[in-house]
């Protein structure tokens, strides 16, 4: 297998767009989709929110991890979950075969978006506020991310619009990205 970069992987906090404008995304650059939670959901046959009520927010972390580590694909854009950025390693799997773009939607645009924070299934402490969890993932996401789109006051086509011109100044050759 080549080590070229054919993966866009996109990391973001709940709310920040990453599997809408995965899709479109996609669309956009003739790639396959794939969001993580689906597959979390798909491997253990229960949602993201049953996971945490029955055994903790740590235990999703912990399953989220384990799944992301066996994504092996290529051509694909990725939409994980908001707290993949947790795990170190995953996320330097994800990275050997894709560019990292962090949707950075700003903290009034998701809580505007957000109507489900008790329940969405995140992987958060029980007492944790959306703005502490904001904070605590900030530098996460910044640590990975290759490219950060600043995203709030941008519409899905914009936002991929900016994802494809900031891949192509990096240097990066969308034709390798595409397929």
């Amino acid at each position: 297998m080549t080590n070229e970069k054919t993966n866009i992987i996109l990391i973001g906090m709940p709310g920040s767009g990453k599997s809408t404008i995965g899709i479109i995304l996609a669309k956009m650059t003739a790639k396959n989709f794939v969001d993580t939670d689906v597959l979390i959901q798909l491997a253990e046959k229960r949602t993201l929110q049953d996971i945490v009520n029955a055994e903790g927010h740590m235990v999703l972390r912990s399953v989220e991890e384990r799944v992301l580590l066996n994504v092996h694909c290529r051509n694909h854009v990725i939409a994980t979950g908001g707290s993949a950025a947790y795990s170190d390693q995953a996320m330097n799997h994800l990275k050997k075969a894709g560019i990292c773009v962090f949707l950075h939607a700003d903290l009034p645009t998701l809580n505007r978006r957000i109507r489900n924070y008790e329940t969405r299934g995140l992987a958060k402490r029980p007492e944790q506020s959306f703005q502490d969890l904001f904070d605590e993932r900030l530098n996460l996401y910044t640590r990975y991310a290759d490219i950060t789109i600043a995203s709030s006051d941008m519409n899905q086509e914009e936002v991929c619009d900016e994802i494809i011109r900031l891949i192509a100044l990096a240097g990066q050759d969308l034709g390798k990205l595409q397929n």
